[in-house]
């Protein structure tokens, strides 16, 4: 049986203004779950959202909230976004002191543990941590902010990976329909996009045409 694939709608693209209709929305027009990045200022040059805006977020849908902590240090938060909703959680491998602990943690407070690499880490730093995760996001941008290009050279991580790799592996950064095709032959299970989704005026047709990308 092939594998669905799964759509995540990036809420960084969203308007913040009404993010509560956006998450409504896009779970109207058919996505599976909801991508949070979450930036410190620290390891990114951003700061968003933290866990009072996933805890009220969490009051208005069921989907999964796969929450992407782009910080420093973050075994000293995973209670606090777990606790405010989040379902999945991924941290940064060049930003963990103790990456097998902080992985062990997630999943002992009941959530789906997960790793990511910026697009000039090599993909062998994250190999000896395969065997915690039970997800991998492969940043196709420098995480951050939104809106930029996708780097097509990030698709051999993923090559790499997927014969190496029995769980989910997730892509995320200018992910659109053009290039998800791309994304999914090189072995990826979930395509995050934010304006390839949040920017277009038919958001059930855009989440149809990522999924179906040939």
């Amino acid at each position: 049986m092939m594998k669905k694939t799964r759509i995540a709608p990036s809420i960084l693209s969203a308007d913040f203004a009404k993010l509560g209709e956006e998450i409504r929305d896009v779970e109207k027009a058919g996505c599976d779950q909801i991508h949070v990045d979450v930036m410190d200022g620290h390891f990114v040059p951003n700061l968003t959202l933290g866990p009072p805006i996933i805890k009220s977020l969490r009051k208005i849908t069921d989907l999964v909230f796969d929450v992407h902590l782009m910080i420093e240090n973050p075994l000293k938060y995973l209670e606090e976004y777990r606790k405010a909703g989040a379902d999945w959680m991924t941290v940064h491998v060049e930003a963990c002191e103790n990456i097998a602990e902080t992985l062990e943690t997630i999943k002992k407070l009941g959530a789906k543990p997960g790793i990511s690499l910026r697009p000039g880490t090599p993909v062998e730093k994250i190999e000896p941590f395969l065997k915690y995760v039970e997800l991998i996001l492969v940043m196709s941008v420098e995480p951050g902010f939104g809106g930029q290009s996708f780097q097509e050279e990030q698709l051999e991580k993923i090559k790499y990976l997927r014969p190496r790799f029995n769980g989910l592996i997730s892509v995320d950064g200018g992910v659109t329909a053009q290039n998800a095709g791309s994304c999914l032959r090189a072995g990826a299970d979930i395509l995050v996009a934010g304006t390839a989704i949040f920017a277009q005026n038919d958001r059930k047709a855009a989440i149809q045409s990522l999924r179906g990308a040939p």
